[in-house]
């Protein structure tokens, strides 16, 4: 996250890279930022925000442009439980809406048995579950 932005600034910023209207690119990241549970953090810099929320801020900022591709290393690292669990819910929704495909490297087994398809990396190898 870039510190001297605040939550829905860094949330923005990919859409404003992309010239995407001044309107859109609000409302999609507010609601992204809500849907990760930061409604009352938007304006917040990173800085005064928990590691746990700075993750949050992170993971809707990774979403907001509704790419078809994630890769993320331990997304529910630094969350607790419900969150984590909140996440993983909106990840499934993006593959319904979107066709969001996610790869998730994790050691929570919890996050790991609720996806589609799980692999194991052994001796440099992947192995199916």
């Amino acid at each position: 996250l870039l510190p001297e932005f605040s939550a829905l600034e860094n949330t923005e910023m990919p859409m404003r890279i992309a010239r995407i209207s001044a309107a859109e690119t609000r409302e999609r990241a507010s609601n992204l930022l809500i849907e990760v549970g930061l409604e009352g953090r938007l304006h917040h810099r990173p800085g005064m925000l928990s590691g746990g929320e700075q993750q949050r801020v992170a993971f809707a900022r990774a979403l907001v442009m509704k790419p078809v591709l994630l890769l993320a290393d331990e997304p529910t690292g630094d969350l607790d439980e419900m969150t984590g669990t909140k996440l993983h819910a909106l990840l499934r929704e993006m593959h319904k809406e979107h066709g969001l495909t996610s790869v998730i490297a994790t050691h929570n087994s919890q996050l790991a048995s609720a996806c589609d398809r799980v692999l194991a990396l052994a001796n440099g190898r992947l192995c199916p579950l």
